[in-house]
This record gives structure tokens, C-alpha cells and sequence, in this order.
């Protein structure tokens, strides 16, 4: 069965993680990958309007399968990078920056939701594309040189970019599309 690697780590919000999870899950083997090997804990965003910023509470644990220093990108056909507040500490690891260059590099489908492009900006993968994030990381993304795009996804290349959880389901299904298509490739000797 084909892999696509899910990225986690403390902080990582809840539905923009689990639905990648599952809904991948259906038709790959999803590996889930994190700084170490142990369990994170994953959090809940409730936008409430009486408050100027985003509610956080405690969600469900997910088990990290392997850690970033052990990733070999090429058993991977697919990457997805989650939202939540994991990748404001995600994106200082050294070996995940090593995993979404090489990602790019051989220009395999890489999933980005919410603050997801922080990892991608911090990466130097972004000048001069067209990407979609939550507002608050628009700085995030067009401070590297990126193009903020305000939509609901945006397909820039083998980039697919997500706002907000409400928007997972288009998401992914476009990014499962592409994966079924990277695979029909492939065995043609398209690639």
C-alpha cells in the first residue's frame, strides 16, 4: 500500500489532523511522523465571537510512528503539513525541513492547512506561489514572497492549500485525486 506522511506535534489542531487521518487512511497508509516517537497531544479551535482570538482546548492524542530524523521521503507519495499551533515549533526542526524540500524537489503532493504554511515559508518553498492559509498567517506567507489568495483551496503546482477546517472536505478530496493520479502515473512510466 502507498504511504503519504502526516505531520504532528503538540499543539496540532484536532480536525485539520484527524481528517487527513482517516480520510487518507481509506485508500494509503498514513504514517504519522513527528519530531520523536511518542504520543502528542492535539488541540481544539472554537472561534467564539465574543473573544478576539481563537479558543483552545484539549483534544484527542495522536501516536507519532516515526521521528523526523528517520524519514526516508521517498517511501512517501504524498505529505500533509496540519494546522493548530504545532507548526510554530515544528518549523524549527532541521530534519522536517529536510522532508518538505525533498517533497518539492521531486514535486510530490504536499498538503498545507492553516498555519501548515508556516513550515513552508520557514523552508523557502513558497516565493512566488499562490497559496491559501487562515488570515492571521497572510503575513506568515507573503513575507517570504508568497502570493496570499483568499479562497477556500489553492492548487499552486503539487502545493494544495487550505484555509480553515470547514474546508478540509474539498481539500482533501482533491489532494486524494491527485495522489490516485501520481500512482496512475507512475505505473504508466509517466514520471
Amino acid at each position: 500500500m502507498h504511504k503519504v506522511l502526516l505531520v504532528v506535534g503538540d499543539g496540532g489542531e484536532v480536525i485539520d489532523t484527524m481528517v487527513p487521518y482517516y480520510r487518507l487512511g481509506e485508500d494509503f497508509q498514513v504514517v504519522v511522523a513527528a519530531p520523536e516517537k511518542r504520543a502528542y497531544h492535539l488541540v481544539q479551535h472554537e472561534h467564539d465571537p465574543a473573544w478576539d482570538i481563537t479558543i483552545e482546548s484539549p483534544g484527542y492524542k495522536i501516536n507519532a510512528e516515526i521521528a523526523f530524523r528517520d524519514v526516508n521521503p521517498d517511501d512517501y507519495i504524498g505529505l500533509v503539513l496540519p494546522g493548530g499551533r504545532a507548526p510554530e515549533f515544528l518549523r524549527y526542526d532541521p530534519h522536517l525541513i529536510r522532508i518538505v524540500k525533498d517533497f518539492f524537489a521531486k514535486q510530490k503532493p504536499v498538503a498545507s492547512i492553516c498555519h501548515g504554511i508556516e513550515i513552508l515559508a520557514t523552508a523557502d518553498l513558497i516565493r512566488g506561489v499562490r497559496v491559501t492559509t487562515i488570515p492571521r498567517c497572510r503575513f506568515d506567507a507573503e513575507v517570504v514572497g508568497a502570493v496570499y489568495v483568499d479562497e477556500p483551496l489553492v492548487v499552486s503546482g503539487n502545493l494544495y492549500c487550505c484555509r480553515f477546517k470547514r474546508e478540509c472536505s474539498a481539500w482533501m478530496k482533491a489532494f486524494t485525486n491527485t495522489l490516485h493520479n501520481s500512482i496512475t502515473s507512475s505505473n504508466r512510466g509517466d514520471r
